[in-house]
């Protein structure tokens, strides 16, 4: 089975692609693929709870890890608590340690 880590940065109020990202991680899902999506700086603020997060929460309920980085919540101000369903709190630990045991890396 092949492993991914998608690092999403962007934010889907300012980048389309963002969105499209969205569509390949499910379809990668789909496939039988494991994947994580670790969002970072600004690809944090869909992770709180919104009209914008049902996408991150229906990636994570088919099976997609999605991760939202401690420190780019923190700057933000977005609090744990105000994570969207299936959105976890990781580190950027989860991406070296995936990079380590070969998942593909996307950064976006």
């Amino acid at each position: 089975m092949a492993k991914y880590i998608f690092i999403q940065s962007r934010d889907p109020f300012s980048s389309l692609e963002a969105a499209h990202d969205v569509e390949i991680i499910a379809e990668l899902a789909r496939a039988g693929g494991d994947v994580t999506v670790f969002l970072v700086q600004n690809g944090v603020l869909p992770a709180r709870r919104s009209a914008r997060s049902e996408a991150l929460s229906e990636l994570a309920a088919n099976g997609v890890r999605v991760l939202a980085d401690d420190y780019s919540l923190r700057v933000r101000g977005i609090a744990e608590t105000r994570l969207a369903p299936g959105v976890r709190v990781g580190s950027l630990e989860a991406v070296l340690d995936a990079m380590v045991e070969g998942s593909k890396a996307i950064w976006h």
